[in-house]
C-alpha cells in the first residue's frame, strides 16, 4: 500500500495535470515518499514554462474564444498545442499567437479540426495520462520525472529532455497502455554524457 502511494505521488510530480495545465515546480531534487524526482530544466526555465502556458492560453482564447478547445503545454520553452479548432485558419492563427509570446522557442501545433472533445473523452484522457505516468514510475530504467505526459483524444504526447535510449523506452511503455491510440514524441534530444552531467547532485556549499 505504501509503495503504491509512493508511485502515485511521484507520478503526480513527474508530469503536468491535463486539466489544470500548470507545471509543478521542482527545483533540483524533491524527495517524495522517499523517492527523488529531478527536473532537467533549470528553476528559471520551469517558471518561464509556466508563464508561457498562461500567456499563450490567454492570447489564443482571447482572440478565438469558443472556436477553440485548447490545451497548452510548455517544456523548455517548446510549446505544444493540443485540442480542437473549427477550421484551418483558426489553427494557423493559434500557431502565430503562440509564436508571438515572449520566450517561446518553438511551437508544435497538433490542434485537430473538428468539434471539441466530449467530457467523457477528456476524462479517459486524464486516466490514460495517469496510467502512463504510473508505468514510468514502475520502470526501473527510466527517470519518470524527466518525461511530461499529455493525452488528447487517446493520443499520448511525450515531452522532455531525454536521450535516444530514454525516448525509445518511454515510447514503448506508453504504447503498451490500454486505450492509447498513438504516441507522439516532442522530445529534445540530449547525449548520454549530458545525462550523466544533469544527474550529478549539485555541489554543496
Amino acid at each position: 500500500m505504501k509503495l503504491q502511494l509512493q508511485k502515485v505521488l511521484l507520478a503526480t510530480v513527474a508530469g503536468v495535470s491535463l486539466l489544470s495545465g500548470c507545471a509543478p515546480l521542482v527545483v533540483g531534487g524533491a524527495v517524495v515518499g522517499g523517492l527523488v524526482a529531478v527536473d532537467r530544466r533549470t528553476s528559471g526555465t520551469q517558471l518561464e514554462d509556466e508563464a508561457i502556458e498562461l500567456k499563450v492560453a490567454n492570447a489564443v482564447n482571447k482572440e478565438l474564444g469558443e472556436r477553440v478547445h485548447l490545451n497548452v503545454t510548455s517544456y523548455n520553452r517548446r510549446v505544444l498545442l493540443t485540442g480542437e479548432v473549427r477550421n484551418d485558419a483558426d489553427r494557423s492563427r493559434a500557431t502565430l499567437l503562440a509564436q508571438s509570446q515572449e520566450n517561446v522557442k518553438d511551437v508544435v501545433n497538433d490542434l485537430a479540426i473538428g468539434a471539441p472533445s466530449s467530457l467523457s473523452q477528456r476524462t479517459k484522457d486524464t486516466v490514460t495520462t495517469g496510467q502512463v505516468k504510473a508505468a514510468f514510475v514502475d520502470a526501473k530504467d527510466l527517470q519518470a520525472s524527466a518525461v511530461k505526459v499529455v493525452t488528447e483524444r487517446g493520443i499520448v504526447y511525450l515531452m522532455g529532455r531525454v536521450t535516444a535510449r530514454e525516448a525509445q523506452r518511454a515510447t514503448d511503455i506508453a504504447r503498451g497502455i490500454s486505450g492509447v491510440a498513438k504516441v507522439v514524441r516532442v522530445f529534445e534530444d540530449i547525449s548520454e554524457e549530458e545525462l550523466k552531467r544533469l544527474s550529478q547532485p549539485p555541489l554543496s556549499r
